[in-house]
């Protein structure tokens, strides 16, 4: 019996060896992710400013509105168009995803 527990131990000193090592390898291989991290961290933190503000975009959109109507209303067409197209391709795209293998 003393046998196996020493057997035990052993496997058990073995693994959380093993589980140190692996920790630090992904400690490691996850400091190549800290950047690109970080700038979807600063995108999302602009992305919460904006909607606490409205009127900041909006304000712009007025000014530019009164400076540059013919342009505003180009881009306007255009940024609906996109947004239609996206929302047409949703169905597309989660079906792909649905089949895709993980």
């Amino acid at each position: 019996m003393a046998d196996r527990y020493r057997e035990l131990e052993l496997e058990r000193a073995g693994l959380l060896a093993r589980s140190a090592q692996l920790r630090a390898e992904l400690g490691e291989q996850a400091t190549v992710m800290r950047t690109p991290l970080a700038v979807v961290d600063q995108v999302r933190a602009g992305a919460q400013w904006l909607r606490s503000h409205p009127e900041w975009p909006l304000g712009t959109l007025l000014v530019l509105l009164l400076l540059r109507p013919r342009r505003v209303v180009r881009w306007s067409v255009r940024l609906f168009w996109g947004w239609r197209m996206w929302r047409r391709a949703q169905p597309a795209l989660r079906w792909i995803g649905a089949r895709s293998p993980r």
